[in-house]
């Protein structure tokens, strides 16, 4: 079954580009193009692509908004955000919108194929260290410890922890502080596969698509900090 992809970008050289790219391959299949944030949640709704290319920087709804847009309103599809820099406050910014991870717009044509399938697959395209490095350069911008809680009438974020289990809470702290699964593994005394089953019901129970979104609940509930 092919991956069916909405490319997004304002630059149409960009977008023929990665389309021949897709193309060229049998279990890819590019959907539909935009040029702007607000026709690709138009789009999105219509196609329901299983992963959106998404450029953040462009004019009227950028990639940030139209992601916060698209996942809520077409939750099965998941978002690859395209950026320049590694280490861009956009690329931040999509990571807390909801993007599944960011890649490079000069990777190289694998690197695209290879983060396209992945992120069909539900997987996360950043490692939990690159994350770690995105928010302790951006972490000013990060809500204070407590703050949702106290939005929702205080405790509500508490008893979305309290749901989790004691080794669960480990594993989700470990994941948070950019550890693999095979370094958890070591370092809780547990098998490999039963860390997997951990983090599978941390992600369940917290309502997070991937360990990328589990490092950013981490560090907005004060549960991890910079450094």
């Amino acid at each position: 079954m092919s991956v069916r992809v909405l490319l997004v970008d304002d630059e149409e050289l960009l977008r023929l580009a990665f389309g021949m790219i897709l193309r060229a391959e049998p279990d890819m299949e590019p959907v539909g193009e935009a040029a702007d944030g607000a026709t690709a949640v138009e789009l999105a709704r219509r196609l329901r692509p299983d992963v959106v290319l998404m450029d953040v920087r462009m004019p009227g709804t950028d990639g940030i908004e139209a992601t916060r847009r698209l996942l809520r309103e077409v939750p099965g599809t998941r978002v690859l955000v395209l950026t320049t820099f590694d280490l861009d406050a956009y690329a931040f910014e999509a990571l807390r919108a909801g993007a599944s991870g960011f890649l490079l717009k000069n990777s190289r044509p694998q690197e695209l194929l290879g983060a396209v399938r992945d992120v069909a697959r539900g997987d996360a395209v950043v490692s939990p260290r690159v994350t770690r490095r995105l928010l302790d350069r951006f972490a000013h911008r990060l809500p204070a410890a407590g703050a949702d809680a106290a939005g929702e009438g205080g405790g509500g974020e508490a008893e979305r922890l309290r749901v989790l289990t004691a080794r669960e809470r480990e594993v989700l702290l470990g994941v948070a502080r950019g550890l693999t699964n095979t370094e958890l593994a070591a370092a809780l005394g547990l098998a490999e596969p039963t860390v997997k089953k951990h983090l599978g019901r941390v992600m369940a129970k917290l309502g997070l698509r991937d360990r990328v979104q589990a490092v950013i609940f981490a560090y907005e509930r004060g549960l991890v900090g910079p450094g």
